[in-house]
């Protein structure tokens, strides 16, 4: 006997987005995600390829870089972008981060998607590698 197909997961059957009533609509995350199944945390990750080796110093490729990192990371644990449920951003140059919110914008979609988890967003003095510019830590929940 074949099992039926399973349905396609996409965040809105996997993740329930939590909005307080009255509350604006955020802009690029969620104020809450309620999530069940089986959990992955994303240790910081930060803008070195592979061979943990920097290929620029430029702020929004880092981000990107950064990003590509948790993906990979996620597939090794059998999920992607959609699964992600939350975030911290570390940064060690506010400035540099809003005046770079389109491109940092743009190359999370292109990474990530269209999937917001809840987020949260800090400048710190500096980070354990110099170069780093960014460093990302996430949490996602794959379904069981």
């Amino acid at each position: 006997m074949t099992a039926p197909p399973r349905k396609a997961e996409t965040p809105s059957n996997i993740h329930r987005v939590l909005q307080p009533e009255g509350w604006k609509q955020p802009l690029g995350y969620a104020n809450g995600i309620e999530a069940r199944g089986r959990i992955l945390f994303i240790g910081g990750q930060i803008g070195w390829n592979a061979r943990c080796e920097f290929e620029t110093d430029d702020f929004v490729a880092q981000v990107r870089q950064t990003l590509l990192n948790i993906v990979d990371v996620l597939k090794a644990g059998g999920a992607g972008p959609h699964h992600i449920t939350s975030m911290t951003w570390y940064f060690t140059d506010k400035k540099e981060y809003v005046d770079n919110l389109r491109a940092i914008g743009q190359a999370y979609r292109e990474v990530i998607g269209r999937h917001f988890p809840a987020m949260a967003a800090m400048q710190v003095v500096a980070l354990v590698e110099d170069r780093a510019k960014i460093e990302i830590q996430a949490t996602a929940v794959v379904p069981e």
